[in-house]
């Protein structure tokens, strides 16, 4: 029970369960059985196999004999649906936070597979950033020559990667990575250490810093990145905003998928 003067919980503990449930299923190419979607899920077998029982009547879920499919109901709300709007309006304030503290632009990217994202929301700092990364949203930039880039090529295998990019890469600038296999050593750095950076790549001067946001299951959904000047945004600045960074992740994480226990 609330105390007197703090909101009531309105969440609907059947609904955060069956969520989670069509997230754990969204992760499944070739579907997934009721137990295993369970476990997934950390829900009672019990419990899933009503909510899938509940899910498939309604066509938010399809069943062949045993295996579970995202359904015709989900794709066709999807189609319906902003698929950004309530997302951004989410973190904002995060972005904010972040902006104001760093002093520099902020921006959020959404992948879009296999080989693309989304740039959906930017924050700019109290400082001008000096470079032409003004009103990027909607804009694409390289994979190559970019930190979000970096970010999601890194969630690729080499051959993927080998398969997707020319051997010889487009140059930005004197300082463009354009031997692809120099970019792959770079992405297992990526990989290992959990930030991509750019310096002098993309535009002379500007420094960019990419870290991921993951989904509960791990899965790569966001890419949350920091540009600047490097008159004001150097190197030596690079520790001290991952960590920034890795906080604001977290948060974003958390704002979008908060976790339930307990069934």
């Amino acid at each position: 029970m609330a105390t007197p003067g703090e909101p009531a919980d309105l969440t609907n503990k059947s609904v955060v369960k069956a969520v989670r449930l069509l997230r754990a299923l969204a992760h499944q190419n070739s579907g997934a059985s009721a137990t295993e979607l369970a476990s997934m899920a950390g829900i009672a077998r019990p419990t899933a196999f009503r909510l899938l029982f509940t899910l498939e009547r309604e066509g938010l879920v399809d069943r062949a004999e045993n295996t579970y499919t995202l359904g015709w109901e989900m794709a066709r709300l999807g189609k319906l649906a902003d698929p950004y709007a309530g997302l951004v309006s989410r973190v904002r304030p995060a972005l904010d936070d972040l902006a104001a503290e760093l002093g520099e632009t902020v921006t959020l990217a959404v992948p879009n597979l296999p080989l693309g994202y989304d740039l959906v929301a930017e924050v700019a700092g109290p400082h001008m950033v000096g470079v032409s990364l003004r009103e990027s949203v909607g804009r694409y930039y390289p994979l190559h020559a970019s930190s979000t880039g970096k970010i999601i090529l890194a969630e690729l295998s080499e051959d993927e990667i080998r398969g997707a990019l020319p051997a010889t890469l487009e140059a930005f600038t004197e300082r463009t990575i354009v031997d692809r296999d120099v970019l792959l050593q770079e992405l297992r750095e990526v990989r290992e250490q959990g930030y991509a950076v750019i310096d002098n790549e993309l535009e002379a001067e500007l420094l960019s810093l990419s870290r991921p946001v993951r989904d509960g299951a791990g899965e790569l959904t966001a890419v949350l990145t920091v540009d600047g000047p490097r008159y004001r945004f150097g190197r030596d600045r690079i520790p001290s905003a991952l960590q920034s960074m890795k906080l604001t992740a977290e948060l974003v994480a958390d704002m979008l998928w908060q976790s339930d226990s307990g069934d």
